[in-house]
């Protein structure tokens, strides 16, 4: 069985070497400086909600799993629509090979709307980070799978998107991986970093939702919880409410509906 998040590493390896020879560093660094203070991300997605769930929305136009989700994609009126239905936060695929995603849509994105904005992509490098500080973006994406137990670079990347003011969604899918992710939230600033539970197997892409529904128990609840991937309908949301989640990530089930509005009221009214 192909392993696709290893497919999709080895890929992204490649892709950002090319892009460093393309914009250095240097520059990302001067433009990340320029950029007005982050949103609060922690804050939008951990706030007690009258809803009982904060909802990050993602943008979302196509993945492996699902193929093409929207053909009339618009990231800019897509989001719109998500702020206005109430979303908390708004996550970006910024991935081009395997979402087509594109960095431009998180900066269409963030200039176009007022609640916080996610880089969602496979980041294992600073540059990307610089490169998602540049872009306007207010937090990012780390997959605790795609690094070593031991591997150093994680705890680097983590340092600089704190320096940067970048909230950190740290996802994890089994139980190893948040054990080891746990004692990152809070490092190396209290309220930049938070636990994301992916139902989505990244190496087979195939979903189980009870995925959140075991581990919950595993996290420290009170710093907060993200559930992400496999939440179709409102008992989706309960399930994982029940067990604890302060957020929900969703995309798919929003981005490939007719009229996004009345799925979101469905979901979440």
């Amino acid at each position: 069985m192909a392993n696709i998040l290893k497919e999709i590493i080895d890929y992204k390896r490649v892709e950002v070497a090319q892009r460093k020879t393309i914009v250095p560093i240097e520059k990302l660094k001067e433009q990340a400086e320029q950029t007005p203070k982050c949103r609060n991300f922690y804050k939008a997605v951990t706030k007690q909600n009258p809803r009982g769930i904060n909802i990050i929305a993602e943008v979302k136009k196509a993945s492996p799993s699902a193929g093409l989700i929207r053909p009339d994609f618009d990231p800019v009126q897509i989001a719109k629509i998500y702020e206005q239905s109430g979303a908390d936060a708004i996550s970006v695929l910024t991935d081009e090979k395997y979402f087509q995603g594109k960095l431009e849509y998180l900066t269409q994105v963030k200039n176009a709307v007022s609640v916080p904005v996610l880089r969602k992509d496979f980041i294992i490098d600073e540059y990307q980070i610089y490169e998602a500080r540049a872009a306007g973006a207010d937090a990012i994406l780390l997959i605790a799978e795609t690094f070593e137990p031991t591997e150093g670079r994680f705890v680097d990347l983590m340092i600089l998107a704190a320096e940067l003011t970048l909230t950190v969604l740290l996802e994890v899918h089994c139980a190893d991986s948040l054990l080891r992710a746990r004692s990152m939230i809070g490092f190396p600033k209290a309220h930049y970093s938070i636990i994301g539970i992916n139902n989505r197997n990244l190496e087979t892409m195939k979903v189980d939702l009870n995925t959140t529904i075991r581990l919950a128990e595993l996290a420290d609840l009170q710093k907060g919880l993200v559930a992400e991937s496999g939440l179709k309908t409102r008992e989706d949301i309960q399930k994982v409410k029940r067990c604890g989640a302060s957020a929900v990530l969703i995309g798919e089930t929003l981005c490939k509906s007719p009229d996004i509005t009345a799925k979101f009221r469905e979901l979440f009214s």
